[in-house]
C-alpha cells in the first residue's frame, strides 16, 4: 500500500512541478516585462481617462523589441549594434555580466544550425571513456596548420546544465558521429541519461 502511494506522489511531483515552475516563470516574465512600461502608463491612464489596461507594458515591449529587431537587420542598426556592444564590454562591471547574459539568450533562441551542427562521440576525459559532444565547427585554421590533422571544434557539455561545458579540438578520424538530434542529446544529458533516444534518425551527411 505504502509503495503504491509513494509510486503515485512521485508522478504526480513529475507531472504537476515542472508544469507549476513553467506557469510560475511565465508569470515573472509577463509581470517584469509589463512593470517596465505597463506600470508608468496605466498609472497616467488611470488619473486621466479612469482606466488601465492590463498587460500593456508587455505589448509595448514586445513592439519595441521587435522593432529594434527589424532596425537592426535592414538599416543602420547593425553597425550601431556592434559599436554598442563593443562599448559595453569595456565597462568594469557590464563586462563581466553582458556577455554572459548575451551567450545564453543567443544559445536559446539560436537556430540548430546556429547552435550545433552534428551529434558525437569522443573519448574524453580520458581513452576508454566516451562523452557526448556537438561539433560547433570545423576547428580553426592556425590549430590546423600547426597539427597538420583535421581538426573538429567539440562542445562538451555538463550535466544537468548544457550551458556550460568545456571546448575541445578532436581529429575527425577520433570522432564517433551519432544520428539523434540535437535536441534528444540535449535531453539525455539534463536527464543524467534517463530519457534515452528511442529511435535514431535517418543518418546525416558527415
Amino acid at each position: 500500500m505504502f509503495t503504491y502511494i509513494k509510486r503515485n506522489f512521485i508522478t504526480g511531483i513529475l507531472v504537476t512541478f515542472p508544469l507549476l515552475l513553467t506557469v510560475y516563470i511565465l508569470v515573472v516574465i509577463f509581470q517584469f516585462a509589463d512593470g517596465i512600461l505597463g506600470k508608468f502608463i496605466n498609472t497616467h491612464l488611470s488619473r486621466f481617462l479612469g482606466f488601465y489596461i492590463p498587460g500593456l507594458g508587455l505589448i509595448l515591449f514586445l513592439i519595441i523589441v521587435f522593432f529594434v529587431g527589424f532596425l537592426t537587420t535592414h538599416f543602420l542598426g547593425r553597425r550601431l549594434y556592434f559599436i554598442l556592444d563593443k562599448a559595453l564590454k569595456r565597462f568594469p562591471l557590464i563586462r563581466h555580466i553582458y556577455p554572459s547574459i548575451k551567450q545564453i539568450i543567443e544559445f536559446l533562441f539560436a537556430s540548430q544550425h546556429q547552435r550545433f551542427k552534428r551529434v558525437v562521440l569522443v573519448e574524453y576525459p580520458r581513452t576508454g571513456i566516451r562523452s557526448i559532444g556537438f561539433i560547433t565547427n570545423q576547428g580553426f585554421e592556425e590549430a590546423r596548420e600547426k597539427t597538420k590533422q583535421d581538426l573538429l571544434s567539440i562542445f562538451i557539455p555538463s550535466s544537468p546544465g548544457p550551458l556550460t561545458g568545456f571546448f575541445i579540438l578532436v581529429p575527425r578520424q577520433e570522432v564517433i558521429f551519432l544520428d539523434i538530434p540535437v535536441e534528444d542529446a540535449i535531453k539525455l544529458i539534463v536527464s543524467g541519461g534517463l530519457l534515452n533516444p528511442v529511435l535514431p534518425t535517418k543518418s546525416l551527411s558527415e
